[in-house]
């Protein structure tokens, strides 16, 4: 267990994401400790998981909550007794056909065919990603064009809204109509933030001989 653990702090602290049963990896930091490699430390780290995902036709909407109620004009009071086993099926339900496709919509942010396409398009991805870690973002390649597409929408004015948003940081994005994946639950909650503990070298200075 302990060994599982440091493994996963160490991935972590490389750059890989773990995954566990509810998204995300905690690890026990008494509990490896003793096990710690010299030279290196354990150091809290915050990471991005993407929330469940679904149509956006039901962005945000919860059916539990969607019952009449009379304090807010409802004809009844409707009140809903289910296992938490049923929530939980559902949410994971959603996760498990996260890479199921639809028609829909994206903003291309990066088109480019020049001999610096790819380390161009690479160094879009990370620009975006630092500043929206919230929407997905897609780099491909069709001959001759490197390209960066971001977003999930369902429709055209849901995309035209990241549009405005990201226009004075990318001039010359624009709108395509292509596959995409079911876009997440709640646009405004697309991730949560999780604190890990990671593996990493202890810089020279703090080094004791």
């Amino acid at each position: 267990m302990m060994l599982a653990a440091l493994c996963a702090a160490f991935l972590l602290g490389n750059g890989a994401m773990a995954q566990g049963t509810e998204g995300s990896v905690h690890t026990d930091s008494t509990a490896v400790t003793d096990t710690i490699p010299a030279g290196y430390m354990l150091v809290d780290t915050v990471v991005y998981v993407r929330a469940a995902v679904m149509d956006t036709a039901l962005a945000g909407r919860n059916i539990f909550r969607e019952m009449p109620v009379r304090l807010l004009g409802g004809a009844a009071d409707v009140k809903v007794h289910q296992s938490l086993a049923i929530s939980t099926a559902m949410n994971r339900h959603f996760m498990d056909n996260a890479s199921r496709q639809m028609q829909g919509y994206r903003v291309r942010i990066f088109f480019d065919n020049r001999q610096s396409a790819r380390s161009d398009s690479e160094a879009t991805v990370k620009q975006f990603e630092a500043g929206h870690p919230d929407v997905a973002a897609y780099r491909s390649y069709v001959n001759p064009y490197f390209k960066v597409t971001v977003g999930d929408f369902r429709t055209k004015s849901e995309a035209m809204q990241l549009l405005e948003q990201i226009k004075w940081e990318f001039p010359a994005a624009f709108i395509v109509k292509e596959n995409i994946n079911y876009p997440v639950v709640d646009r405004n909650n697309a991730v949560r933030v999780d604190t890990l503990k990671v593996l990493r070298p202890v810089p020279d200075e703090q080094v004791t001989l």
